[in-house]
């Protein structure tokens, strides 16, 4: 039963660890793929890709060869950075986070939390509804049916607060310059 509920967890720290905040990380490069050897491959399985200061990452293709596909393809992600090629790496700079730019993340990180309730409470919908199930076809008794609802609405509660504290604390990264 938690693991729907972990999944969702997991899900939305990683939407969140994807999110550019004052400081760059290599996770920011999760969503990006580059087109390769006729497939789409996800471009930290390319390279390695490592932080060099706070605003810029490098990245290191294990296979040369594929330097302008990668160029290329965050060329196009239009993600707000730029990014050099010097030799057999690529260099990513980002700029500074304007306090504009802080407030339209955090309002991502809001959405994305938001997300993660809604997806929390689709979980809660289909578990009672499988309780509901149980008890009208006499599975389980009226008192454990209650005791059971009470249990699923108690991990609604503690997985809703895990959702709050992730937002919290990824909203204090971004608003600390």
């Amino acid at each position: 039963m938690n693991d729907k509920f972990d999944s969702t967890i997991q899900f939305l720290e990683k939407q969140l660890a994807t999110l550019h905040i004052g400081r760059v990380s290599p996770a920011i490069m999760d969503d990006i793929n580059v087109s390769v050897y006729d497939s789409v491959t996800p471009l930290n399985q390319l390279a390695s890709i490592t932080n060099q200061g706070a605003q810029s990452l490098v990245i290191q293709p294990w296979d040369t060869s594929i330097i302008k596909n990668i160029e290329k393809t965050l060329h196009e992600a239009d993600q707000g950075f730029s990014p050099v090629v010097d030799g057999t790496t690529i260099r990513v700079v980002f700029p500074p986070m304007t306090e504009e730019k802080r407030k339209e993340t955090v309002k991502v990180v809001k959405d994305r939390c938001e997300e993660a309730h809604v997806s929390i409470k689709k979980v809660r919908e289909e578990l009672m509804h499988e309780l509901k199930t149980k008890k009208n076809d006499k599975e389980i008794s009226e008192d454990d049916f209650f005791a059971e609802q009470k249990d699923i609405q108690k991990l609604v509660d503690d997985y809703n607060t895990i959702i709050k504290d992730l937002g919290i604390k990824k909203e204090k990264e971004i608003l600390t310059i």
